[in-house]
């Protein structure tokens, strides 16, 4: 078998790679729009299902292609935190999740000629009480922009969590755990993974 991972997403890259399988980057690009009353589940499970696909379409010649695309979204109650737009925005996102709890939701898919299957993974998240010296401070180290949610665990951000109950790897971006049994349910092990 052959995997292909539908996502330049270098946190992916480098769970994937810190793992010990071998892939192959491909770049995909799908409409990330919300449906309306589209829940949070439903939305992030689609958007990975949808990445698989795409991604497929340019390797299906590849009798033994292995597609693994993901999403992952923040949820605060019932409101997805996506990526910041500007300063402002940015702020707003770290004092809404300041001393509470949020949800990080990551769906991956993994698609052959034969099936796809896809899974997601929920890990709460728990904030302690944010300064708004630090939340300035953290604008300022340039992190946030192309974060969901406004923060990165697996760097800076990393201080605003006081525990998680979940996968660490799903909220940087893929639940290697999940991801590795799905493929091995797949009989993808012997191929791909390093791991006897």
């Amino acid at each position: 078998m052959t995997l292909f991972l539908a996502s330049t997403s270098p946190r992916r890259r480098e769970l994937l790679a810190q793992a010990g399988i071998e892939f192959t980057v491909l770049d995909v690009a799908i409409d990330e729009s919300q449906r309306p009353s589209e829940l949070p589940t439903a939305y992030v499970e689609r958007l990975a299902k949808e990445k698989a696909e795409a991604g497929f379409l340019t390797v299906e010649s590849d009798e033994n292609a292995v597609v693994l695309a993901a999403d992952t979204i923040v949820v605060l109650e019932d409101d997805i935190l996506g990526k910041p737009q500007n300063k402002a925005h940015a702020h707003e996102m770290l004092r809404s999740l300041s001393g509470r709890s949020h949800v990080v939701m990551t769906a991956f898919a993994i698609k052959t000629h034969k099936q796809i299957r896809v899974q997601r993974v929920n890990t709460t998240v728990f904030f302690r009480p944010l300064t708004s010296k630090e939340i300035e401070w953290y604008w300022q180290t340039g992190e946030q922009l192309d974060k969901a949610g406004g923060y990165g665990i697996q760097s800076k951000g990393g201080i605003f969590v006081s525990s998680i109950s979940g996968s660490y790897s799903a909220v940087v971006g893929l639940p290697l755990a999940e991801v590795v049994v799905a493929l091995r349910g797949l009989g993808i092990q012997a191929d791909v993974l390093s791991i006897d």
